[in-house]
């Protein structure tokens, strides 16, 4: 049979709610929200390792951040080992990348065969694609940081450039590119993977005056947000623990969702011009971004503002009614990055490897339940805590545990979507906390780092190795 071509849209630090249409929501998002009711929407998915580059090693391979290896930001580790765009181009695809990849060494093309890699608006000691098109158009290599803000901050501001120079304009203008010079006898794997809404949240002006004049909603601070260390509130940029009813948090939500919007304008460009009888699109993002929830901004944390993330998957009518699958399926049950792999291939009609931590979510795009109790994620280093952070989650229930503070959380998202209440010192939740507990017990038997005996979890001092060698 022909192979559908395959669209794997990522943004980089959005929320699960920075999506127009849902309730609540504070932003327009015309095209995504189209992809999101006409496809199959995942409201319960997550990223288990809430950080970008063990995030992203997990999507190229299928597995958990334990498993390949790296469970915090690290430069220096190197993935190596089998990749989506490279089994996809095993089976005949033409791949290419536009945007950000946050692998290392960069440059390497992960089984691209071809790449407009820019992981931000500079590199690292190597000429970025978007740093040598900012040069070629006359503009000095730094000119894409040329508004003053940083790339971990709270600051924002309107872009200072022509907005052709935008990076989200120029990894938009290389995917439209490599659409028009493809070649049209193979399907094609095109990974278009913006860098925002990560900060620094510089919109076009259009975008971030208009979210400055909008009713933005106010940040949720939970009644256990005081029980944990605190060392970072305060007026540095770059701070991870903020005051939420701060002015400069309401301009960096102006910037942030100014950026998801920018970001959906100009998705609808490329979606006008891929075939559109014949491609599927799976959207997703690598992580949340806390954005002044409970005093925090960025992510790392397994709170719903910086662990769930968009995921939804798009097939044109035919297509899916071919494929068995449901559109305008809303899909209950939990999924996490690692299921992209399987899912992609599945929808491909291509094998799923073995060996692989993620579930195909064809099954749930068909209407059936998934064969999975909950979601396992961490990472190694959390701010202000002294270590990193475990949880459980079905999406419906969570279970977070700090091993270097012994402290536990428990929160009820179907009646808390918030995470208000922490309900671990309820003794009406005593049996349904030790099933968690339990979960989680279970998901770290055996690991080095000593998480657990086998029968409770333990207090662990100081932080936790942020890799393994795979």
């Amino acid at each position: 049979m022909d192979r559908p071509n395959i669209l794997l849209v990522m943004t980089d630090e959005q929320r699960a709610d920075a999506i127009g249409g849902l309730p609540g929501s504070a932003v327009d998002t015309p095209w995504m929200t189209q992809l999101r009711t006409q496809g199959v929407y995942f409201p319960r998915a997550y990223s288990a390792c809430p950080v970008c580059i063990p995030a992203r090693r997990t999507l190229m391979t299928g597995k958990n951040a334990y498993n390949h290896g790296v469970l915090m930001n690290q430069f220096s580790a190197t993935l190596d080992g089998d990749t989506l765009p490279a089994m996809l181009g095993r089976a005949g695809y033409q791949t290419h990348l536009c945007g950000k990849l946050h692998l290392f060494p960069v440059r390497k093309l992960y089984g691209f065969d071809s790449s407009d890699w820019a992981d931000s608006a500079s590199g690292y000691g190597v000429e970025s694609d978007y740093e040598r098109f900012l040069k070629e158009n006359g503009l000095f290599l730094a000119a894409g940081l040329g508004h003053g803000m940083s790339n971990n901050g709270w600051a924002a501001r309107p872009w200072h450039l022509e907005e052709r120079f935008h990076f989200t304009n120029w990894c938009t203008d290389r995917a439209l590119r490599f659409l028009e010079r493809r070649d049209p006898t193979r399907p094609f794997f095109l990974n278009l993977s913006y860098y925002q809404p990560h900060a620094p949240c510089t919109p076009p002006a259009y975008y971030f005056e208009k979210y400055l004049r909008r009713a933005l909603p106010d940040c949720p601070v939970g009644d256990w947000a005081g029980d944990l260390p605190n060392s970072q509130r305060g007026e540095p940029v770059d701070a991870w623990r903020v005051t939420p009813d701060a002015g400069q948090i309401r301009e960096y939500s102006a910037g942030y969702y100014g950026c998801v919007e920018h970001i959906d304008h100009q998705l609808g460009r490329v979606l006008r011009a891929v075939p559109g009888d014949n491609t599927i699109v799976l959207f997703c993002s690598d992580h949340g971004e806390m954005l002044g929830d409970h005093g925090w901004i960025r992510k790392r944390s397994a709170y719903e503002g910086s662990a769930r993330i968009p995921l939804f998957v798009y097939l044109p009518d035919e297509l899916a009614r071919r494929m068995g699958v449901r559109p305008g399926t809303v899909c209950g049950d939990a999924a996490e990055l690692m299921d992209v792999l399987p899912t992609l291939m599945d929808l491909a009609g291509l094998p799923v490897p073995t060996g692989l931590d993620g579930l195909s979510l064809l099954p749930a795009l068909r209407g059936q339940k998934l064969p999975r109790d909950c979601i396992h994620g961490e990472c190694a280093r959390l701010e202000t805590i002294g270590s990193g952070m475990q949880f459980v989650t079905d999406g419906r229930r969570k279970y977070i545990w700090y091993p270097a503070l012994a402290l536990g959380q428990f929160f009820d998202l179907e009646t808390d979507p918030k995470e208000l209440h922490d309900l671990s010192g309820d003794p009406a939740r005593a049996e349904e906390l030790a099933l968690w507990r339990g979960r989680l017990i279970a998901a770290l038997a055996g690991r080095p780092e000593g998480f657990t005996d086998g029968a409770d979890l333990l207090k662990l001092d100081g932080p936790t190795p942020i890799s393994f060698p795979r």
